[in-house]
């Protein structure tokens, strides 16, 4: 292991020992405040520290070992644990270093608006885009999450020429943050009577829900907010209300709806959820951009514009274009089984972050 990794593993754990002081001393049991403060960095910490001790022990049954390499009855035994030892040390640095990564405050989020609208292709496009929403919808449930629409403008062929949903659930963003950026369809269309293939788009963004979006301060005075009849689906009494609302945040240009709650207020809620999701996505883009051009990350930086994935359905294919990954298993994608896409991704994410954290 590097030593510059080593020193601030050492320096972890020098840490989590004074954090443990202080949660000991006196003065620190009559002040809550503090009490959080220490509890909340030592639990970041402290699986360096166990996982570092773990590797000072396997260290030290290795030097032992080399001791006994001089008796001669013990040569294949000492081989045998010596090889055990070299592989477990290994686990132990590789395990170290995963815990050094910085982490990414969004991907505890358990909440995440999802957001699909139809490009280019026209009806094509739109139907890809329904596609697409199943797709994710069946994931869901695969995982056990929770989705729900907030809104949609459906097509006049069974699609969407723009849905937003929201998925709760564990881990929901940190598997779906890659699904951001423009998706690329090539197929025959149901009404193309030459068999000839088109290509069409769709966009797709994944907007955490996280305390950062929820301590947005939006001021009021700022909104321009409409409630109107809703339409679709919905039982009657969805038609019979004006239940539905529109708000416009004017500095930004954010437009957001919901209109799937019976209740205006429950509705006004959650478009104003959305409307904070999106004000903190833009904070962050802001931010992030020009470091993801300066680390030239592969995985992608989530605009919306850059083209990440193909489907190709006569050839049963699926490509992501970001780290070269071919699938021959688009029916099995399309129909929910999205995790051997996403953990190549995930991967990939964590070798990138490992590079950059050796060479600081």
């Amino acid at each position: 292991m590097k030593e510059n990794l080593l020193n601030k593993i050492i320096n972890l754990c020098e840490r989590a020992e004074e954090l443990t002081a202080l949660l000991a001393d006196s003065e620190t049991a009559n002040n809550p405040e503090l009490i959080r403060k220490y509890n909340l960095e030592l639990s970041q910490i402290e699986p360096v520290a166990a996982t570092y001790q773990k590797l000072e022990q396997l260290q030290k049954e290795q030097r032992d070992l080399k001791e006994l390499v001089e008796d001669p009855d013990l040569k294949e035994y000492v081989k045998e644990e010596e090889k055990n030892l070299n592989s477990k040390i290994q686990d132990c640095e590789q395990e170290l270093q995963l815990l050094l990564i910085p982490k990414n405050p969004e991907d505890s989020a358990t909440a995440v608006f999802l957001e699909i609208r139809a490009g280019t292709g026209g009806e094509e496009a739109a139907i890809f885009a329904g596609d697409l929403a199943r797709m994710y919808g069946k994931f869901a449930e695969k995982q056990g999450w929770r989705m729900s629409k907030i809104s949609e403008n459906p097509s006049e062929k069974g699609g969407y020429r723009e849905i937003i949903c929201q998925i709760e659930g564990r881990e929901v963003y940190a598997q779906l943050k890659f699904e951001s950026g423009a998706h690329r369809v090539q197929r025959v269309p149901e009404t193309e009577s030459q068999g000839r293939i088109h290509t069409s788009a769709a966009t797709v963004a994944i907007l955490a829900q996280t305390e950062e979006a929820a301590d947005i301060q939006i001021n009021p005075a700022d909104l321009r907010i409409d409630t109107y009849r809703a339409s679709g689906a919905g039982g009657q009494h969805i038609n019979k209300t004006d239940s539905a609302v529109r708000i416009v945040h004017i500095p930004s240009g954010l437009v957001v709806e919901c209109q799937e709650e019976r209740s205006q207020h429950k509705n006004r809620a959650k478009a104003m959820q959305l409307l904070s999701a999106r004000l903190a996505a833009q904070e962050r883009e802001k931010r992030e951009t020009a470091l993801a051009a300066e680390r030239k990350l592969l995985v992608g930086t989530g605009d919306r514009s850059e083209r990440i994935r193909t489907y190709n359905f006569p050839q049963n294919r699926l490509t992501d274009h970001r780290i070269n990954l071919t699938l021959y298993k688009l029916d099995e994608i399309i129909e929910g089984d999205l995790t051997q896409v996403i953990e190549p991704l995930q991967q990939e994410e964590k070798t990138q972050l490992l590079l950059e954290l050796e060479k600081l």
